[in-house]
């Protein structure tokens, strides 16, 4: 079982002057949980920019070039039908199972991807620092042990609500 101090915090004001307040004092934060989204808490907790547009960009080009080897294969190679002397590649009648198909493995992959990402599988462990955080608090947490002496000082100079170990 880990052991994280934590303060929280009822405004999100103090919580982004808070994390602001450790960063420039060399506090390492381990989390950070809101019950809401806090603009700019990203930047003050210098995250990196999400590489998921970039995945959803890969699975939809994914889509697309498994409809067009498809249709092109069962058109041309698998059951080719002469109708009228038409092409056997007619690539408008192509366009909505490609858009179709591209829609489809975005869209689940990228849900697929989400759930990895944020380890939001089955039996997967929910780490709650303080019930409060679901609803009216905000959460910082601390996890290592050596600098909880200076993080205790600047929860209470960053007015935290309230200052407390929990192991979980």
């Amino acid at each position: 079982m880990a052991k994280y101090l934590i303060g929280l915090y009822d405004d999100e004001e103090k919580l982004l002057a808070a994390v602001e307040t450790f960063n420039q004092a060399g506090v390492s934060i381990h989390e950070v949980c809101t019950p809401f989204p806090v603009h700019g808490l990203d930047q003050a907790l210098h995250l990196r920019k999400s590489r998921l547009p970039d995945a959803a960009f890969v699975y939809g080009a994914l889509g697309t070039l498994t409809a067009i080897s498809m249709q092109v294969y069962m058109y041309t190679i698998d059951w080719p039908v002469n109708i009228g002397g038409k092409s056997h590649l007619p690539f408008g009648s192509f366009v909505p199972i490609i858009f179709e198909l591209t829609v489809l493995f975005a869209g689940v992959l990228m849900f697929l991807s989400y759930l990895a990402v944020n380890r939001l599988y089955p039996g997967q462990k929910i780490r709650i620092y303080d019930p409060r955080q679901t609803d009216d608090a905000m959460v910082v947490a601390i996890s290592d042990e050596r600098n909880w002496d200076t993080a205790r000082a600047l929860f209470d100079k960053t007015h935290a609500i309230e200052t407390k170990i929990v192991e979980l």
